[in-house]
């Protein structure tokens, strides 16, 4: 089975355990807290964005890794988002309540982003990476299956209950084996251009979990809501872009998804120094 299918399917069972966790109350919950959600939803669409483009140019990045590094800042927050969230005491149903919203403006952010780097850093000449008939796929991509899992909590909610567990193993198990294969396949782009990446890659994280706490607390919003939104924000679906990448029928890019997956590899260890600090009461 080729990365054609294989790879679009393994995000839809990704996307659909995330839709089993959500209710409708996750979106109207933007009523309860406002400011935080769009505080939240203004440093992941707009900061980090500028801020992967000047870290792009800061470190030099060859363009088809610069626009790979905009395509990560472009994805939304993950699901491990909310476990880390609260682990480090933050607000979880503010996380719960970002990836849900967040998740569904992707379908538009996403090839908005995508395009507008690939002009910037590739040049005019470049075909636009993502056409509407691809922008297309990407919304069936990411909404589709999230609505479904929507669907079977709404209407059968111990089975969604029952599944959660189960499909967050199965998601985890499913698109590290589809993207380690496609990894594999492609492995010479992939370590050729590791070393070049790492650097920027650690440094946006970074910049991400600062951004994502500290300005937040600037703008006088508690300490739990900071720490959410710092880990939303710091902790991004590296799955999705990768996937996005190197999809045959999307961008087609290994080299795209080469920041997406050394983000991947080391956001976890630098999220977890993140809650340790805020647990320690040093932030």
């Amino acid at each position: 089975m080729t990365t054609t299918l294989t790879l679009p399917l393994a995000l839809a069972v990704v996307m659909f355990g995330l839709g089993l966790s959500l209710r409708g109350s996750d979106f109207t919950r933007v009523l309860a807290y406002p400011r935080a959600v769009w505080v939240g939803l203004a440093v992941q669409v707009l900061v980090l964005p500028l801020a992967a483009a000047g870290i792009a140019h800061l470190f030099n990045l060859p363009p088809v890794l610069a626009v790979g590094l905009m395509l990560l800042a472009a994805s939304p927050g993950g699901a491990m988002a909310n476990l880390y969230s609260h682990l480090a005491g933050g607000d979880v149903a503010l996380n719960v309540t970002l990836t849900a919203v967040s998740s569904v403006l992707t379908a538009i952010t996403l090839p908005i982003i995508v395009g507008l780097s690939t002009l910037h850093f590739m040049g005019a000449g470049q075909d636009m990476p993502l056409q509407f008939g691809k922008v297309a796929q990407v919304v069936a991509l990411v909404l589709t299956p999230v609505a479904l899992g929507m669907l079977v909590n709404l209407r059968a909610p111990s089975l969604s209950a029952r599944l959660r567990g189960p499909m967050k193993i199965v998601s985890i198990v499913v698109l590290a084996a589809v993207v380690g294969v496609a990894a594999l396949q492609n492995r010479q782009d992939l370590v050729a251009h590791v070393r070049a990446v790492g650097a920027a890659c650690l440094a946006f994280n970074l910049v991400s979990l600062a951004a994502g706490y500290g300005l937040p607390r600037l703008l006088k919003l508690d300490r739990r809501q900071a720490v959410a939104i710092g880990m939303e924000v710091g902790i991004h679906n590296a799955a999705l872009a990768i996937a996005i990448a190197l999809s045959p029928s999307l961008l087609n890019s290994p080299q795209m998804a080469v920041p997406a997956a050394v983000y991947g590899a080391m956001m976890f260890f630098t999220a977890a120094g993140f809650g340790w600090l805020t647990t320690r009461g040093k932030l």
